[in-house]
């Protein structure tokens, strides 16, 4: 039997076989070798964000780009799931936004996701990020980020510890969302798994609504993978479907 820190590595692997980036989290911290972010608190990763708004939304101006990707940071509200509600919302329609081009005014939406060209889009996932909370410093397993924003979380437990089953995950990211609430404001998935089961839910999600997926490409491909994580990344976490 495997233990957590090599399912967590295996988990990586997968990423990285559909086109995911990966990096650690130390290394981009605020202290790291190549630092991403200004402190332990900052969740976005501004920079790669900036960037995928720019080859996204090329008809619109730099400096708006720039004033978006710092609105896009901050929660709208303290109260999570009204802001993860309201992030949600942009995330479809895209961000409102006014300008002058060649002296009239604009009104015109930034597209966080290209929905249509996903190439367009970068997709990461990063382990041992950091982030100081309510209660100190939190580390989720496992964050995936696509844009610089980070909409899926996933936590494992060790598949080896009887007493450390998917609950215990579930009950570890209920934990996180009261101590490390800006996370969640961006959250469209979290993940609970122990390698051998994995399941999905809403970042409201009692556990009853925590369910597997069973499928990589459709219906008629349900693959008999030992890990029930690898299925669920390479279907439900593949850049495409997700």
């Amino acid at each position: 039997m495997i233990t957590e820190d090599q399912l967590e590595q295996l988990c990586l692997d997968w990423f990285k076989s559909i086109g995911y980036e990966y990096a650690n989290g130390y290394d981009i911290a605020p202290d790291g070798d190549v630092s991403e972010r200004s402190d332990y608190r900052q969740i976005v990763l501004h920079d790669r964000l900036l960037s995928r708004l720019a080859v996204i939304n090329p008809h619109i101006p730099a400096p708006v780009l720039e004033t978006v990707s710092l609105q896009i940071a901050k929660p709208e509200t303290p109260i999570l799931i009204k802001s993860n509600k309201a992030f949600h919302r942009l995330l479809l329609e895209g961000v409102k936004v006014e300008f002058k081009d060649e002296g009239k005014s604009k009104t015109d939406y930034v597209q966080l996701v290209d929905f249509t060209n996903v190439t367009n889009n970068q997709f990461l996932v990063v382990n041992q990020y950091t982030i100081t909370g309510s209660k100190g410093n939190r580390r989720p397993d496992v964050i995936v980020f696509i844009n610089g924003l980070p909409l899926a979380v996933i936590e494992l437990k060790n598949p080896a510890d009887e007493s450390a089953d998917i609950w215990s995950a579930y009950q570890q990211l209920q934990t996180y969302k009261d101590e490390v609430s800006d996370l969640f404001t961006f959250n469209e998935a979290l993940v609970v798994s122990d390698g051998l089961n994995a399941r999905v839910g809403s970042l409201t999600a009692n556990k009853e609504r925590f369910l597997p997926w069973r499928t990589i490409e459709n219906e008629d491909d349900k693959p008999l993978f030992e890990y029930r994580l690898e299925t669920l990344v390479k279907g439900f976490l593949n850049r495409r479907c997700f």
